[in-house]
């Protein structure tokens, strides 16, 4: 069964702040708040030219390739993730530890398997997910797989020597 979708809107007013509050922990110094399940993403703004700043959920971490792998839940949209088409070179927090890395997208076909790992790991969070980004699941891998080629894109941060 294909995966329903509802329009998905990107956050406004006040809940674009609420959505943004994770931010300002980290910058308080309470990254460590979020453990190893979370980071802070710092880019560049594609037309700006200034420091922007997300925080996302770590859908996993690759010791052996030193690198993070991240989704877009609201797809091509995301500012942070059009930013980083333009300009990959990026620092991430995680915790307290700070590193810079490079933002590799995946492809859609790398991105649906890496949904489908993910709901396979956390099949409760993916649920969630796929329902506050407006859509309606089966459960099956191919569901997933299906939203994540389409709509949710993947990225892998990879942590440069030395900075780890």
């Amino acid at each position: 069964m294909a995966p329903q979708s509802a329009q998905r809107q990107l956050p406004r007013g006040l809940h674009r702040l609420l959505w943004r509050a994770p931010i300002w922990l980290y910058r308080l110094g309470l990254g460590f708040l979020f453990g190893k399940r979370f980071l802070l993403l710092t880019h560049i703004g594609r037309k700006s030219g200034l420091e922007r700043q997300a925080v996302v959920e770590i859908d996993e971490y690759d010791p052996q390739s030193n690198s993070y792998l991240i989704a877009s839940g609201f797809g091509k949209r995301a500012d942070w993730y059009r930013n980083i088409q333009k300009m990959p070179e990026v620092s991430i927090q995680v915790g307290n530890r700070k590193m810079t890395a490079l933002a590799k997208a995946l492809t859609p076909e790398e991105s649906g398997a890496a949904m489908v790992q993910y709901a396979r790991q956390y099949p409760l969070a993916a649920r969630r997910l796929t329902k506050m980004l407006g859509f309606t699941v089966d459960g099956s891998d191919e569901d997933y797989h299906t939203i994540a080629s389409e709509h949710i894109p993947f990225v892998r941060l990879h942590v440069q020597d030395g900075h780890s």
